[in-house]
């Protein structure tokens, strides 16, 4: 890394929480039924790695924030349903909530509305000089009117809004296996963003529509790489460092919106590829190496989350990644509280694989190395030939 501010000498990070993020939410047979935020602090705290001034609470978005991208029936009809306890036939199928795809909760419009309040958060650290972390964020495919893919109100989304309220230039890096679709269709419009997503091929995977290497935007500000199952480090890594330095160096960003998905990594029970979490934390290194800088060197660098539905490696990966993005070199080994903390999560639905009980032992797992495939060679040379952000 580069200037005064690089990470080997300390940042100025931020990571957002707050006590409703300890809810359960979703409902216990849904994939996001799971503990996620509170544990990866958890998880985090365990390492010592939250210090005074680096954990903000997060504030619910106002009607008028959310409205910079949804629709005010749609954001009142959510309200409503938190308040009554219940989601009417019409509502259901008109917003696409109260199923299982979308259920209700308790905090059903104050927990996605806090979510996003927080990605508006760490916009505004972003623009105030520091690197910010909403690992409750990257809520990637809720759309203007309608909640799709777990998704009700678009964080990341609003989070580019407020940066390019500023005039900023942003570049949104999509880590998810899923294409962010919410996000597309929010920017294929805006010269000023661009939505890059290396993702599963939608002909098998969610959303099952778009993200094809010839979706360009109107003003060539789309870059997706669909590829096939069973990615693996070697093939992850070939289309990541053919990609994204040539688009930093074409587009020139004035700030970067990660959403860090990480149900890429091979363990988890929606994700089709075979990524390690090194591999996922190179992704992420390459990334903040690449940034563009405050004048005080830090990156403007706004984090946030995503997929990810096996609760260990989430939060083994999001806190290695804190600690990449906050200047600290995490051990690898787990603190023995943090051991006791994964131990104490109930998941079972891989115990019996061989990689299981490294869970508890360490934040990174064994490489994923293997044969890159003529057919993602094809595709990546597809992309950087045709797409004229990519070309030479």
């Amino acid at each position: 890394m580069k200037g005064k501010g690089s990470f080997e000498e300390g940042h100025a990070a931020v990571i957002f929480g707050a006590p409703l993020f300890r809810r359960h939410s979703y409902g216990k047979n849904h994939p996001l039924g799971i503990p996620r935020v509170a544990l990866t602090l958890d998880l985090i705290r365990s390492f010592g790695a939250i210090e005074d001034g680096e954990y903000i609470e997060s504030r619910q978005a106002t009607v008028e924030e959310l409205g910079r991208f949804h629709k005010r029936d749609y954001i009142e009809a959510v309200r409503e349903c938190e308040k009554t306890r219940r989601i009417s036939a019409s509502y259901r199928e008109k917003y696409n909530f109260g199923n299982f795809e979308n259920p209700w909760f308790e905090g059903f419009f104050t927990t996605p509305a806090t979510a996003a309040g927080a990605s508006i958060q760490g916009a505004e650290q972003v623009i105030g000089g520091r690197v910010a972390f909403n690992p409750a964020g990257g809520m990637h495919h809720a759309m203007p009117g309608r909640a799709r893919g777990f998704c009700f109100f678009n964080d990341g989304v609003l989070g580019v809004m407020r940066l390019r309220s500023e005039g900023m230039k942003v570049l949104y890096i999509d880590l998810d296996a899923h294409l962010p679709d919410g996000v597309v269709h929010a920017f294929r419009d805006d010269p000023g963003t661009v939505v890059a997503s290396i993702h599963m091929d939608t002909s098998y995977a969610y959303p099952f529509e778009g993200g094809r290497i010839r979706d360009r935007g109107a003003h060539d500000n789309l870059v997706n790489l669909p590829l096939p199952k069973g990615i693996n480090d070697s093939e992850y890594r070939a289309a990541f460092k053919q990609v994204f330095p040539r688009l930093f160096r074409r587009f020139r960003p004035d700030a970067v919106v990660l959403q860090s998905g990480t149900d890429i990594i091979f363990s988890d029970p929606l994700g089709k590829f075979e990524v390690s979490t090194q591999l996922f934390l190179e992704a992420v290194r390459t990334v903040t190496g690449l940034c563009p800088e405050n004048e005080n060197g830090i990156p403007r660098l706004l984090v946030i989350g995503g997929g990810g539905y096996h609760p260990l490696a989430l939060a083994r990966c999001w806190a290695g990644m804190w600690g990449l993005i906050s200047g600290r070199n995490l051990p690898v080994k787990l603190p023995e509280k943090g051991s006791e903390i994964l131990a104490g999560v109930e998941w079972d639905d891989d115990e019996e694989e061989d990689y299981y009980g490294n869970f508890f032992i360490s934040r990174l797992d064994e490489p994923r190395e293997g044969e890159v495939r003529e057919d993602v060679l094809e595709r990546i040379d597809a992309l950087i030939r045709t797409h004229p952000l990519l070309g030479n």
